[in-house]
């Protein structure tokens, strides 16, 4: 749930786009005619010598940023034991003991005021540690909850049955019971020992079959710590669904004992984590087209993946996995941990649709929400025992009132195991290659985040309102992730610019991999918003973007899944608006609105790309400029499931421009392929940010990008500093054809760089800058 809405505050010149548009559903266009414009074929020797994408006979290899997929596709799987920590990677340090978490000053002198409390806060972290390390024997085994608590079948061979284990300290009774027992309140009673946990065995028939089929329902018949007699849905089930009509749990949901004959099998490697991240954001439940429904994990596997695939991301981070009985919640509020939601389909289908990713060689990111959950007391784990502060904090400090759910008491051990518990449970049980945490500002202040605005500097971060054990959690959690899977990736959406986020925690950080930049998409909503074309502030974009704290990687994005609901406009929307249902058709010439909207949403996600860090992320169909803004079945539309899904289709036909803007995404993941630019540490450089000629020229990698904002102006003869001398060519022009440009380069053209300093870099060269265009040039070897 991101805290926006809540929170105040040819030649080498075709190399990409050939490999792109190689299947019938992506044919480049012609923007004056709608025919299919020619795609032109080109030695590209000495660009492809190095990136292998010409076959023997001078046609393209690969589409786009497949290539460094292919190699994953044959792999057989491996358990997460056999993979080496490579030099990227976050890796555990054995002598965390010996640190004073004060390491991460070194990047960032202005903390040195603050040592005291990166002190303060990694001494907790150790303290906490060690006492895990001792009752438990390390962080590993405290995290194996899901091996102790639930329903499950036993190991011991000499006691085969079914065992029950259930934390509910103040509960005064605890059965199981269901579709086996008849839904018998007496029949199955726990027992309690002395720490609050209850405990229930059910031996094997007879015949040793189990006495709770598989697919099953059940659920825990509950005395509370008030008297009441009621029923609960276990706090560590692995699989439930809403109960049948008639049944009489219905509505609610039901725990099922998921135990199938056959355990399935994983059969593809797990991925290397990327070195340049590009995430797809993808809700699994609203990816289908033209039926009212909710879309299963299986057909987006059949249906969806393969379009995410021949786009060229290389990872794929999927919302509402955890159950949610509110489909309206976008899947964050969250009821049962442990339990993929089962309006897509049971367990072995989300198992599927991983492995298919693996096969693809795409990593795979949960949305996990330990920010807050759902409030629900029957279906969920609020009042579990009949107490407010079971799992949560008791009073005020345990319920958020803007997103009206329950705040997780992050200092009690047991919640800290359910927790811990929960990460290795998605990473080892289905896959899963890391993790986008949501809600982070919620998690670190007292406060949520409510009502600040974080402009009084480091006080903001370091006084009393950081929740001192909600940092520890954190800081526990990606220790752990990364301990048990190499390469594991961790992401935190925060828009608090809390310092050391995304720095090691034996230096003193909080282990996350990446942080999302969450100012951009602000910045380019308030750009359309409240700006004409020619107001825009080169230095204000350039700003923002590049505005990263140091040697912290950053994901950026100009939109997501937040832009897209009802209420709120997209990228397109606000380019576009009315014009995307009738001007968008390349029978006829396209209107000044439609030409400005395509041509402004390429250089929105160029410029995002290019220079927002080290990571860059899409959420499903705005790559295409999705026309619809998405509205969840509710009591307000009638329960309409129209606008809660994604019409595919639009990017297929070769006579709509919606074509245009798929193959330009398609054609940026081609070049950061081929010339990353998003890797750590990369060359980056902005040379100009004119506010009259509205340009920006950044060098970043080994390209040369020439943004030309001006609305109307464009210029011949423009001079461009580089640092590097010799001979250049046209890697990718958005004014191309198959992007719905004007095609008003020649994308054969070599361009020479003069030996002379210009804009502080000692070599420059003159090019042609159409208005609202961006340019990419590389050296031509």
């Amino acid at each position: 749930m991101s805290q926006r809405r809540s929170f105040a505050a040819a030649g080498v010149a075709s190399f990409c786009v050939l490999a792109l548009i190689s299947l019938p559903s992506a044919v480049a266009l012609s923007h004056r005619t709608g025919r299919a414009a020619p795609i032109l074929k080109g030695p590209l020797r000495s660009l492809t010598r190095k990136t292998k994408l010409l076959k023997p006979d001078g046609t393209m290899r690969l589409r786009g940023g497949v290539a460094e997929m292919e190699a994953a596709r044959d792999m057989s799987y491996k358990d997460a034991s056999t993979l080496e920590y490579k030099d990227w990677y976050q890796k555990p340090d054995p002598k965390w003991e010996d640190k004073d978490g004060c390491g991460v000053v070194q990047w960032d002198p202005s903390l040195e005021a603050w040592k005291g409390s990166l002190q303060h806060r990694y001494g907790k972290y150790k303290e906490l540690k060690r006492n895990i390390c001792k009752v438990e024997g390390s962080l590993e085994n405290f995290a194996k909850g899901t091996e102790k608590f639930g329903v499950r079948r036993s190991t011991d061979p000499n006691k085969p049955g079914i065992i029950a284990t259930e934390w509910a300290p103040n509960a005064q009774y605890l059965a199981l019971f269901g579709d086996f027992n008849g839904w018998n309140r007496g029949a199955h009673p726990y027992s309690k020992d002395d720490f609050g946990v209850w405990h229930c065995f059910i031996p094997d028939n007879a015949d040793g079959t189990s006495v709770i089929p598989h697919d099953s329902r059940y659920k825990i018949a509950i005395t509370t710590s008030t008297g009441q007699e009621t029923t609960r849905i276990p706090a560590w089930v692995t699989y439930t669904v809403q109960a049948p009509k008639g049944a009489p749990t219905h509505p609610g949901y039901d725990a099922v004992f998921w135990d199938p004959p056959k355990k399935f099998e994983f059969k593809s490697a797990l991925p290397e984590q990327p070195k340049s991240l590009r995430i797809y954001e993808a809700h699994v439940g609203m990816s289908s087209e033209g039926e009212p429904n909710v879309n299963t994990y299986d057909l987006f596997r059949e249906r969806v993946l393969p379009r995410i695939h021949r786009l060229g991301y290389n990872a794929i981070q999927f919302m509402a996995i955890q159950e949610h009985p509110y489909y309206a919640s976008f899947g964050y509020h969250v009821t049962s941990l442990f339990a993929p939601s089962s309006r897509s389909g049971d367990p072995d289908s989300l198992k599927r649709l991983v492995d298919e990713c693996h096969r693809l060689g795409m990593n795979v990111l949960l949305d996990v929400v330990h920010s807050h959950a759902a409030k629900n007391v029957e279906d969920g784990i609020n009042n579990f025992d009949g107490t407010a502060h079971h799992y949560f904090h008791e009073g005020p400090e345990g319920y958020h009132t803007l997103w009206d759910s329950r705040i997780y008491n992050y200092s009690s051990w047991e919640v800290l195991r359910f927790l811990l518990s929960n990460l290795r449970w998605w990473l080892e049980e289905y896959k899963f290659d890391g993790f986008r945490f949501d809600g982070v500002t919620s998690i670190l202040y007292t406060h949520h985040g409510m009502n600040h605005a974080f402009v009084h500097g480091y006080d903001d971060y370091f006084g009393t309102a950081t929740d001192m054990d909600a940092c520890v959690y954190l800081m526990l959690a990606n220790d752990l992730i990364h301990s048990l899977r190499p390469g594991c990736i961790s992401i935190a959406e925060d828009v608090s610019g809390m310092p050391t986020l995304s720095r090691p925690v034996c230096e003193g950080g909080f282990g996350f991999d990446y942080r999302l930049a969450m100012a951009a998409p602000d910045m380019w909503i308030k750009l359309l918003k409240e700006f004409t074309d020619d107001e825009w502030e080169m230095g204000y974009i350039v700003h923002t973007l590049t505005n990263r704290r140091y040697k912290e990687k950053v994901v950026c994005y100009c939109e997501s899944h937040d832009q897209a609901l009802v209420g709120d406009k997209t990228i397109s929307f606000r380019l576009m608006d009315k014009e995307m249902y009738d001007g968008m058709s390349n029978l006829t010439p396209a209107n000044l609105i439609v030409d400005r909207g395509i041509a402004m949403h390429k250089m929105i996600r160029m410029l995002t790309m290019s220079l927002g860090g080290e990571g860059y992320l899409n959420f499903m169909g705005n790559e295409f400029g999705h026309p619809e803004w998405i509205d969840f079945p509710r009591v307000g539309n009638d329960w309409s499931y129209h606008c809660a899904r994604r019409q595919w289709s639009l990017a297929d036909q070769t006579h709509l421009r919606y074509i245009h803007l798929n193959n330009f995404d398609a054609a940026m993941h081609g070049l950061e392929q081929t010339f990353p630019f998003l890797v750590e540490d990369c060359h980056e450089y902005v040379s100009l940010k004119n506010e009259g000629d509205k340009m920006i020229v950044a060098e970043k990698g080994e390209l040369l990008f020439v943004f030309n904002l001006h609305p109307s102006n464009s210029y011949q003869g423009y001079r461009v500093g580089t640092s590097w001398g010799g001979k250049y060519k046209l890697v990718l022009d958005s004014d191309w054809p198959e992007f719905g440009g004007h095609y008003r380069n020649d994308r054969h053209q070599i361009l020479h760089a003069k030996n002379e300093q210009w804009c502080g870099r000692p070599h420059y060269l003159e090019v042609y800058s159409p208005s609202r265009t961006v340019m990419v040039f590389a050296k031509a070897q």
